[in-house]
C-alpha cells in the first residue's frame, strides 16, 4: 500500500504523463496526488493516460487559467470514496480503505503565498480535520499501520520531489532471544519454564533456548494472546453485573462476583501496562498510568526509526533489503576477521608454582583501602 503527493510544476505534457507513469508502476502507486496540473478540466481519457487501466477513482479542483490545481486519483480496489470536499487550494476526500475497514480521509493542499491567502486556506482547512502539516499522519493511522514510512521519489525534471508515503511490511531477520515482563505477573510462568528447560535434557545452551522460544510462542499466544479482547470481555461481565444490580438483581454472590471480575480486569490492565511499556523503552513514564496508547505510539515510532532503509556501501546507495543484509553481515565478518592465530604453549620451567603462602594471599578479601583505590575514589 504505497501513496504519493508530487507537485509536477515544471512538468509539461507529455513528460509529465510519462514521468508520473513510470513513478506509478516503479513504487506500485494506490493512491496519486497531484499539485499544479494546470488543467481546467480532468476527464476519465486524461486519468487513463497516467494511470493506466480501469478501476480508478479521482477528483480534482480545476485550474485558474494556467495556475496551480490539485488532480486525486486511487485504485478502487483499495479506496471507496464517501464524501469529497474541495476548496481554491485544497482537495479532500473521506472514505473505506478496503482491505481493513479502516475510515480515514486523504488531503491534498497547494499552499498560498502570500499571508491573508494563507491565513483563508488554513481557516478552510480547519472546518476539515483540525491542525495540518506538509505529510500528517493521525496516531489512529499509525496504529492501524505501524509499517508507515515517508520518502522522497526521484525529482526527475520537475521543481520538486514526490512525497511518498508507504506502508511497507519488511521482515527484519531473526529475532534475539528475550521475555517479557507481563509473562512474570502470571502464576504459572515460572513453574512452567523451569518444566521445560528440564524436559530438555543435555542440550547445548543456545539450542535451549531455540527450543524454549517456540514454547514461549505457543504459551504467550495461550496465555496474553488479544489482551484487548480479554479486557473488553470483563468490562462487557462487569457491565452485566451492574446492569443486574440496577435492576434491583443484587446479593452476596453477585457482589463477590464483581469483585472478582474487577480484580481480573486489572490485573490484565497492568499486564498490558507492563507489556507495552517494555516495549517502548520509554524513560518519561515512570508511573504507569493505563496509557497503554502512548508506550504502543513510542514503541511503534522506535521499531520504524531502527530500520535500515537503504544504505551506502562503497558509494553505492543499496535499497534491496537481501543485499543490505550481505552488506551488513560482509562488513562485520571482515572487522572480526583474523588472518592467523598465533599459537601459544607452555615450555617446561616458564610457568613457576606458586608457594602455599602466595597462594593464600590471593584468596584473602580486599581492604577498604585497597578498593577505594583501584576505583580510583
Amino acid at each position: 500500500m504505497t501513496f504519493c503527493s508530487w507537485n509536477v510544476r515544471g512538468l509539461r505534457g507529455d513528460g509529465k504523463m510519462r514521468m508520473v507513469k513510470d513513478l506509478k508502476n516503479k513504487f506500485n502507486l494506490s493512491m496519486l496526488g497531484l499539485i499544479e496540473t494546470k488543467r481546467q478540466v480532468v476527464t476519465r481519457l486524461d486519468v487513463n493516460r497516467i494511470w493506466g487501466g480501469s478501476g480508478t477513482g479521482w477528483e480534482y479542483v480545476g485550474s485558474d487559467g494556467a495556475s496551480g490545481r490539485l488532480l486525486m486519483i486511487w485504485d478502487d480496489t483499495f479506496f471507496h470514496m464517501n464524501n469529497c470536499y474541495k476548496g481554491e487550494r485544497w482537495l479532500c476526500v473521506k472514505g473505506v480503505v478496503l482491505k481493513n475497514s479502516f475510515n480515514c480521509a486523504f488531503l491534498l493542499i497547494y499552499d498560498a503565498h502570500s499571508r491573508e491567502e494563507k491565513s483563508q486556506m488554513w481557516e478552510e482547512l480547519s472546518y476539515i480535520d483540525g491542525r495540518l502539516d506538509r505529510v500528517l499522519v493521525s496516531v489512529e493511522w499509525l496504529e492501524e499501520f505501524f509499517e508507515t514510512r515517508l520518502q522522497e521519489g526521484p525529482r526527475g525534471l520537475s521543481d520538486h520531489c514526490p512525497i511518498i508515503v508507504e506502508d511497507r511490511r519488511m521482515k527484519g531477520g531473526p529475532r534475539p532471544f528475550r521475555s517479557l515482563d507481563a509473562w512474570f505477573t502470571h502464576d504459572g510462568f515460572l513453574r512452567m519454564v523451569k518444566e521445560e528447560w528440564r524436559g530438555l535434557g543435555e542440550l547445548q545452551f543456545t539450542d535451549k533456548l531455540k527450543a524454549l522460544t517456540g514454547l514461549l510462542r505457543s504459551w504467550h499466544k495461550n496465555n496474553f494472546g488479544d489482551m484487548n479482547n480479554k479486557i473488553l470481555k470483563l468490562e462487557e461481565e462487569i457491565k452485566k453485573v451492574d446492569d443486574m444490580a440496577s435492576a434491583g438483581v443484587y446479593d452476596a454472590i453477585m457482589e463477590a462476583r464483581r469483585k472478582a471480575l474487577v480484580t481480573c480486569c486489572e490485573r490484565w490492565y497492568v499486564r498490558k501496562e507492563i507489556h507495552w511499556k517494555q516495549m517502548s523503552r520509554s524513560q518519561q513514564a515512570k508511573e504507569m498510568d493505563r496509557n497503554t496508547r502512548y508506550f504502543h505510539n513510542i514503541a511503534s515510532s522506535r521499531r520504524r526509526n531502527n530500520r535500515i532503509d537503504n544504505l551506502v556501501v562503497n558509494g553505492r546507495l543499496i535499497r534491496n533489503q537481501a543485499r543490505i543484509k550481505v552488506a551488513i553481515r560482509d562488513f562485520y565478518k571482515d572487522l572480526y576477521h583474523q588472518e592467523s592465530s598465533p599459537l601459544l604453549g607452555f615450555k617446561d620451567g616458564m610457568v613457576r608454582r606458586i608457594d602455599e603462602e602466595e597462594s593464600r594471599s590471593l584468596e584473602v578479601m580486599p581492604s577498604a583501602e585497597e578498593i577505594r583505590q583501584a576505583v580510583g575514589l
